[in-house]
């Protein structure tokens, strides 16, 4: 059984705002009894792409001097910066390229994918990204499940201002999912709506956002809801293959 703790759309930026509420919920999910087997950050985690904001973020999530309860995950957002991000954030070489990883763990992975397009709001896996992808499931020779993240959901979620701004050519999406029934199912970020759905037959999770909430169109005037709690998800994949999420707010 796999563990995922799961958090988006930070847009660290340097205000005492938005470093108080990635704190809380970094506090929370470091104090926990428990164990869970990984952090997921789905992308958003700078607001202006800087390398000063990935620094606070490095700081932040303690990439610098190993001081996580577990490893933590990340894949960019619309709102991050590729060369930025791998410089200051992972201690890489500035390049220009998508920011692929994939986490290995005793009875499952974890495909960290780039879905962002540099200068642009909404989201697409270019074809290096899906030739990675495939070459990776090819490596694990379907032996694990495993789980597809990135930021953008491939899918409309009912709100203008998300659903302007999702993965574009979803059915290529779809056409790889057809050919790997090893993929368990997919997490994304950018609604900052906690939402579970479907997708070409698999589950469809989106995390809520740590800086704001959406505000459904029939909740009231005004995408964000600055005034509500940041969120984080826990994923389950347990040893059926089945994901399980739960969402909770600090």
């Amino acid at each position: 059984m796999l563990v995922l703790a799961h958090i988006s759309d930070l847009h660290l930026d340097g205000t005492e705002r938005a470093t108080e509420r990635a704190e809380r919920v970094r506090d929370r999910l470091w104090g926990l009894p428990g164990k869970v087997d990984a952090l997921l950050v789905t992308g958003d985690i700078a607001d202006h792409g800087t390398e000063a904001e990935y620094e606070e973020a490095a700081r932040l999530l303690g990439l610098r001097d190993s001081a996580t309860p577990f490893p933590v995950l990340t894949c960019p957002g619309n709102h991050d910066s590729r060369a930025p991000y791998r410089k200051a954030l992972l201690g890489e070489p500035a390049a220009d390229g998508p920011v692929n990883s994939v986490h290995v763990f005793d009875d499952a992975a974890v495909l960290m994918c780039d879905s962002s397009i540099p200068g642009r709001d909404e989201g697409e896996l270019d074809e290096e990204t899906y030739a990675w992808i495939e070459a990776t499931l090819d490596e694990l020779n379907g032996d694990v499940p495993a789980l597809l993240a990135f930021h953008h959901p491939p899918v409309a979620l009912h709100h203008p201002l998300p659903d302007a701004y999702q993965l574009r050519r979803p059915r290529s999406l779809t056409a790889l999912l057809e050919r790997r029934p090893e993929v368990a199912g997919l997490i994304t970020g950018h609604a900052h709506t906690p939402a579970a759905t479907s997708f070409a037959g698999r589950p469809l999770v989106v995390g809520p956002g740590v800086t704001w909430t959406l505000r459904l169109p029939w909740e009231g005037e005004g995408a964000a809801d600055r005034d509500a709690p940041p969120g984080f998800a826990f994923h389950v994949l347990d040893d059926e293959g089945r994901l399980t999420s739960h969402f909770r707010v600090v």
